[in-house]
């Protein structure tokens, strides 16, 4: 079930209503919470709910004995017995098929040959998300920052909760659990707030990022010794702005979607493309990510804590498992080992800052313009199928050639779109939805009837989010 698609501009309304309905019994409406996560996430595949069931009980009674004994042997198992559960079934179903198919191309190499021994099984939707997530649970109450919940109910809700269960933000107990303790109360302002949001959600997903993709870039990206040097330059920009609009856009209308049943989930982005550093890009992209992998793999390998050569060897293996986090292949791999170099090279020469603060404004802009085009380069490099392609992409952008065909105009105007949006800061976008929340009811119904009517007009029914496949 898409968030663009008929069936949740259902199925979320009657959801909704029931839970407010059941507003004044805790009880009734986490459980009725939980069901509506759990059908929408077997709306894909029924199977798959038992694994996202088993991770949660594995993880719930791990929780509780960690509670219950303080033997240093028996947290660690435990501990372990988590890991080995969670990464277990997330290694089998998404990196089994990759390993040994790297395994055995290497071996045939040199002439022995290899069973077959891939499976043919689907990858789990939103398996990375929710196995980060209740991982985050399991290794906090480990480390004592956090108690562990006595209801099974609260946290099978925390870790399926479907607005962000296929895509994030990924989040951690220590945010969500609380706000399953307070009783619900209806708060009209957030809930229209909550609602437009959702509208700017859509609006990057449906208007900019898919209308790229069917406009351009699916076809250069298919076939790009077939496009022009143009088209070729133009689809490594429109593809950063479409995973931007398609992955921010599938974060707002969560955290809307939380926002209109009462819960609160954390910022993911930040205006990323105007980052003056891979350090500052990883502090505004896919936020939820990134302090995931500094919280729970950068500090505990050392961190910066060990002298210089241990912070680069700490940055560079976790960039390459966030590269391989996003997927099975080595095109992923590779783009996480160049923004691990990149870090390298920032902390190196010194340009590792974090923000703009004291520098001069053309020192800003310039240090935008380069971060921006690196990531437009491995952003190009994370689209395309293989390193082949990747090579074969550049080969083609840098060989002699005319200027091809016009570029369609609605590609045009959906770069324009996204990047103006793309300028405006949170602060101002948070404006625009309280001066729209203030209109006249009937001024904000002509709004939003006219958004869906453009929603109708433009949606695609082939079109996924981008990172429901990782």
């Amino acid at each position: 079930m898409l968030f663009n698609s008929i069936e949740f501009a259902l199925f979320f309304p009657m959801v909704v209503a029931c839970a407010w309905w059941f507003r004044r019994s805790a009880s009734a409406r986490l459980t009725l919470l939980l069901v509506a996560s759990y059908f929408f996430y077997m709306s894909w595949d029924y199977r798959y709910a038992a694994l996202l069931a088993g991770s949660t009980v594995l993880d719930y009674f791990v929780g509780l004995a960690l509670l219950k004994t303080q033997s240093k042997t028996s947290r660690r198992l435990l501990l372990a017995a988590s890991l080995a559960g969670n990464l277990g079934v997330l290694v089998f179903f998404k990196y089994f098929n990759f390993l040994w198919e790297s395994v055995a191309g290497g071996i045939g190499a040199i002439g022995w040959e290899t069973p077959d021994w891939t499976h043919r099984l689907l990858l789990p939707v939103g398996i990375s998300f929710y196995t980060f997530q209740s991982l985050s649970y399991t290794i906090d109450v480990y480390r004592g920052t956090l108690t562990p919940t006595r209801s099974l109910l609260k946290f099978a809700l925390f870790v399926s909760f479907f607005p962000q269960l296929v895509a994030g933000p990924i989040v951690r107990a220590s945010e969500f659990l609380p706000q399953l303790e307070r009783q619900a109360q209806y708060d009209e302002d957030r809930a229209i707030r909550g609602f437009w949001l959702i509208l700017v959600g859509l609006f990057k997903k449906i208007c900019i990022a898919d209308v790229l993709a069917a406009t351009l870039l699916d076809d250069v990206f298919g076939n790009p010794l077939g496009a022009n040097r143009v088209e070729l330059l133009l689809a490594a920009y429109g593809y950063s702005f479409q995973i931007y609009c398609d992955f921010s856009g599938y974060s707002d209308v969560a955290i809307g979607a939380a926002a209109i049943l009462g819960f609160n989930l954390p910022l993911n982005f930040n205006r990323p493309f105007l980052a003056v550093s891979f350090r500052d890009f990883w502090r505004r992209w896919h936020i939820s990510l990134s302090t995931w992998l500094r919280d729970y793999l950068y500090v505990p390998l050392g961190g910066a804590r060990h002298g210089r050569r241990r912070t680069l060897i700490n940055l560079a293996l976790v960039m390459l498992l966030g590269g391989l986090w996003h997927g099975a292949n080595w095109t992923f791999v590779l783009w996480g080992a160049l923004h691990g170099t990149f870090l390298i090279v920032e902390r190196l020469f010194g340009k590792d800052c974090k923000d703009a603060a004291g520098l001069p404004l053309a020192t800003i802009w310039l240090r935008r313009f380069i971060t921006f085009h690196l990531v437009v380069l491995t952003f190009a490099l994370f689209r395309c199928d293989s390193i082949t392609t990747f090579g074969q992409y550049i080969g083609a952008m840098i060989a002699p050639e005319a200027l091809g065909s016009p570029i369609p105009t609605l590609f045009v105007v959906a770069m324009l779109a996204s990047v103006i949006g793309h300028l405006t800061t949170m602060e101002q976008v948070g404006r625009l939805i309280d001066r729209a929340t203030r209109q006249p009811a009937f001024v904000q119904a002509a709004v939003a009837s006219a958004c869906l009517f453009l929603f109708t007009v433009l949606s695609s029914a082939d079109a996924p989010f981008i990172y429901f496949q990782f």
